[in-house]
Parts: C-alpha cells; sequence; structure tokens
C-alpha cells in the first residue's frame, strides 16, 4: 500500500459568533484528501481530514513541510510487521527536522493529517474506525456507548439571554443531557447571568452545565470566577488559563 496522491484545500467556516478570546468572523480549517493505491469497487480508496474550528488553517505548515516529508517517504515506511497501513509510523516522518517549540500550530497541521491517516487506514481494513482503533490499540471490545455533550453557548451580536436559553433547549431537543457554553468574554456579574439562565433551562441542575474560557484568565481572575460559580455545582470549568504558561 502507498499513497499516491495528496490534495489539501482551506475551507472558509466563519461566523459572527465568538468565545473569550477570539472571534470566528474570519475562521478557516484545512481539509486533506490522501488518495491509496488500494482499488475498492473501481475506484482508490481515500483517507480524509480536517481541523476543527478554533484554530485557523494550516495549509503553509502541510503544503512546505509536513505533506512533503510524507510524500518522500519509502513506499514501505508506513506499514507494519503485519504488511498493514499504520499511521502511528507518520508522526516521526511528519516531524523530521522540527526544532522543539510551536506545537500548537504543527498540530494542527499534522492532526489533519493524522485524521486522514487513520480514515484510510480503518477503510482498507474494512472496519469502522471504533472497531479498527479498538481491534488495534485497545482489548477489541469497544463500549457500546460514549459520553457526548453539546457545545455551544457563544457570544454573538443580537444574542441575549432569551436566544441563549432557545439554543440550550435546541440542544436537549436533539436528545443531550449535558450542555457547554462560553464564559470569560463578559464582566463575571454578565457571566453568572447568563449562567443562570442555562441553568433555569436544565432544571437548575449544574452538573448538566460545563463552562469553557478557552484560556482567557491569569490566575486571579480564574479562582474569582471559580469562588462565583462553585455554589452552581458545574460539571467542569474548562481551560481556565493560558496552556502555555505554567502560572
Amino acid at each position: 500500500m502507498r499513497i499516491v496522491s495528496v490534495h489539501e484545500g482551506v475551507v472558509p467556516i466563519s461566523s459572527q459568533i465568538r468565545n473569550a478570546w477570539i472571534d470566528f468572523s474570519t475562521m478557516d480549517c484545512s481539509i486533506v484528501a490522501l488518495v491509496s493505491d488500494v482499488i475498492r469497487d473501481g475506484k482508490p480508496v481515500v483517507g480524509y481530514g480536517f481541523n476543527s474550528n478554533g484554530r485557523y488553517s494550516a495549509g503553509e505548515i502541510l503544503r512546505r513541510r509536513v505533506l512533503p516529508r510524507l510524500t518522500a517517504a519509502e513506499p514501505d515506511a508506513l506499514i507494519n510487521d503485519a504488511g498493514e497501513l499504520d499511521p502511528t509510523k507518520a508522526w516521526p516522518i511528519m516531524m523530521n527536522n522540527e526544532k522543539p517549540g510551536g506545537h500548537g500550530e504543527r498540530s494542527v497541521a499534522v492532526g489533519v493529517v493524522d485524521m486522514a491517516l487513520f480514515d484510510l487506514a480503518s477503510k482498507i481494513a474494512g472496519q469502522p474506525l471504533y472497531r479498527y482503533l479498538s481491534d488495534r490499540y485497545g482489548d477489541g471490545q469497544p463500549d457500546d456507548k460514549v459520553f457526548v455533550y453539546a457545545a455551544g453557548g457563544y457570544y454573538a451580536p443580537d444574542k441575549g439571554l432569551r436566544e441563549l436559553q432557545d439554543e440550550m433547549r435546541g440542544f436537549l431537543d436533539q436528545g443531550y443531557r449535558v450542555v457547554k457554553m462560553k464564559i470569560g468574554g463578559a464582566e463575571l456579574s454578565e457571566d453568572l447571568k447568563r449562567i443562570e439562565a442555562v441553568l433555569d433551562v436544565l432544571d437548575g441542575d449544574g452538573s448538566r452545565l460545563a463552562v469553557d474560557v478557552n484560556g482567557r484568565f491569569d490566575l486571579t481572575t480564574a479562582l474569582e470566577y471559580g469562588r462565583a460559580i462553585e455554589p452552581y455545582g458545574l460539571f467542569w470549568y474548562e481551560e481556565v488559563g493560558d496552556p502555555s504558561t505554567t502560572d
């Protein structure tokens, strides 16, 4: 098995929402398609990958560094002893000649390709991805259920408490029991009102609400918010500070 061609592009996903750090008015993401020489039903098997919102596209890193290293690798460089595609072998290839630092942006680029490789490997194996991962990296007995939650509650123009509540009701109508909202992009007093508005939708059950700061707070502010929201008994209080600092 070898990768015969790689297609990379950028997709705009802009919107008027914002979190505590950034707005999404110019947001985009990278997409990648890895075309293999494995033919099924007369067509090559293709693996697809993309990066989520909150990080911009990583096209420059992909085009100039990550993808050329992958396509220049020896044909068997990604093959394990069983003769199968092994996506984990791609990491040292893609990160070759990279010095420490810059992990955030590089992880976006490498992650896009990593997703595509695992998608490709599971398709070649003829398995859904969860089964492929369980058989090769787990105990072969994947859980038949997995916890999920609905993430939203962004700040947006003309989005008041009623609109925030309607958004959360929409999540509940889809079957979600736990929801997450953004905080830290307004004054504490306003964020507390927003939290309480969502709790009203959740029948006052704070264990069904998570909040996300997106790394905005310093230690003093994080503790201030923590003390203020502690009585609500929230599900979690996420990413309160810059992940690249040790404060």
